[in-house]
């Protein structure tokens, strides 16, 4: 999809959607409709059989989308008035018996100011279908397959209860654009926060599509998993999901459990009032480093402590004086560097620039601390070559170890390179580009693909394409070298 808001930029549009299109499905047809900005996005879950008889499975909102994906759904949608809700039964229902439909289906709609305008119908199961299941307690695939070897429906549909809410866990960075990220996933587990609480108070789903073990390619979608949580209210779902999110156990590549949690717990989503253009306005702030948050730093000083007991016959403890240890990590995805250095005595934990902290228990793969306040926090580390994962209940961490000195023979990349993001194929260069031609700041130079969407590399300054790589067809890997744009040298002020 494009949006597109001047009739000069309507070409270049639907070139661009002509070639991701033909890319993902074979057919580069294309279509124009109007763009309702501020909208929700509202479908109706339907079921139908050959005898007649149609089911309306209540309504649900998936306006939390990125590039027109969606990333959070809930049944019903909430905030809709009786008479919009009845409405939108009413026209879904009505679509599935114009066409005579069999199966199940989804009828999506734009809602805005009261008012439903038609977007499409799916004639299929959505991804979102769980939330459905989990209202209405049924499961519709084996509902959908009955249909299809004749069975009827029963004359009315159940009548659901309680709301659910799912999130879509992808391997993707929503910091760097939504950069898809690939890599080997080592672990994925998401459990009840609370797993002594019965199933009618609460429970959690989860819908994976990868294992430990699995390698996330540039060549499918970057989804992981879905997690459903559903609960006897909207506010007790959303914050039972919030909470698996947050203790899940999720090694490997960079994904965007952060920005899930953070979304359901923003108070435009909790109270209801969201849109399409949600992580347009909120996607900076879902995504930024928390201020004055030492739980990096923490999470990275039990990371160096249980690699002290992984690797020294004692644990790393010292009985006499010695220089402090030193251990050097980047978080991921943010760069945030943290040095840690501390000693192990028989007086106990000593660090520098971490007061107060008591080490209780440690191991390679566990690190028990102590704040000052006498609240102990258990560490789980886990240690795949150079990247280390910290999960605790204050929330997961993951770090790459760095080298105590830096590398002589690393080059850093020339100022003006532009390394590609994401290994993929370059599908096409823009026209006139050509080394030595001049470009501007931010004009697109090139385009990649990978994961069934375009990613767009643009001139990082105004200047001249001084080197150009890239050639359509041309298969890259991350960091690869693509092109090169020499800065115009700026005037000397006067």
């Amino acid at each position: 999809m494009r949006i597109v808001r001047d009739a000069a930029l309507l070409e270049a549009a639907m070139a661009s959607a002509r070639a991701e299109a033909m890319a993902a499905f074979g057919d580069d047809e294309v279509f124009v409709e109007p763009y309702v900005e501020g909208g929700r996005h509202v479908e109706v879950q339907i079921l139908a059989d050959a005898h007649g008889t149609v089911w309306e499975l209540g309504t649900r909102d998936c306006s939390l989308q990125r590039r027109h994906q969606k990333v959070i759904e809930e049944s019903p949608a909430p905030g809709l008035s009786e008479e919009l809700r009845a409405g939108l039964a009413e026209s879904a229902v009505a679509a599935a018996r114009a066409v005579g439909y069999v199966g199940a289906g989804t009828v999506e709609f734009l809602v805005k100011d009261g008012r439903a305008y038609f977007l499409e119908m799916n004639t299929r199961l959505q991804v979102e279908h769980p939330v459905t299941e989990a209202v209405y307690g049924l499961d519709l695939v084996a509902l959908q397959l009955r249909v299809a070897e004749g069975a009827a429906l029963e004359p009315e549909p159940p009548v659901g209860s309680g709301h659910a809410v799912e999130a879509r866990l992808y391997a993707e960075d929503p910091a760097a654009g939504w950069r898809p990220q690939v890599g080997t996933v080592r672990e994925l587990s998401v459990a009840m926060p609370h797993p002594h609480r019965t199933a009618r108070l609460g429970r959690v789903r989860v819908d994976a599509g990868v294992a430990p073990g699995d390698t996330v390619t540039p060549y499918y979608d970057p989804l992981l998993a879905k997690v459903i949580a559903w609960a006897p209210t909207r506010p007790e779902a959303v914050r039972l999901l919030a909470r698996a999110l947050e203790r899940a156990r999720i090694h490997g590549p960079v994904t965007n459990r952060e920005l899930l949690v953070r979304s359901l717990r923003h108070e435009e989503f909790a109270t209801g009032r969201m849109d399409t253009a949600f992580y347009e306005r909120h996607v900076a702030a879902l995504t930024a480093t928390a201020p004055q948050d030492d739980g990096a730093a923490t999470a990275a000083l039990a990371a160096a402590v249980a690699d002290a007991q992984g690797r020294s016959r004692f644990g790393g403890w010292r009985n006499l004086a010695s220089q402090p240890q030193e251990k050097r990590y980047r978080s991921e995805p943010d760069g945030t560097e943290h040095t840690v250095r501390y000693r192990l005595t028989r007086n106990g934990l000593e660090t520098e620039g971490a007061s107060g902290i008591r080490l209780v228990e440690a191991c390679r793969e566990r690190v028990v601390l102590e704040a000052g306040n006498r609240v102990r926090t258990a560490y789980d580390v886990a240690v795949y070559g150079d990247r280390v994962h910290v999960d605790s209940p204050l929330g997961a961490h993951a770090f790459t170890l760095l080298p105590r000195f830096p590398d002589p023979a690393a080059v850093p990349a020339a100022p003006g390179s532009l390394l590609a993001p994401m290994p993929g194929t370059v599908v096409r260069l823009a026209d006139g580009v050509a080394e030595g031609c001049p470009v501007e700041a931010g004009q697109p130079l090139l385009w990649l693909e990978a994961m069934k969407m375009e990613h767009r590399v643009v001139a990082p300054s105004t200047g001249t394409l001084t080197a150009l790589h890239a050639a359509p067809g041309r298969q890259v890997e991350v960091g690869t070298l693509l092109a090169v744009v020499t800065e115009e040298p700026k005037e000397p002020s006067s």
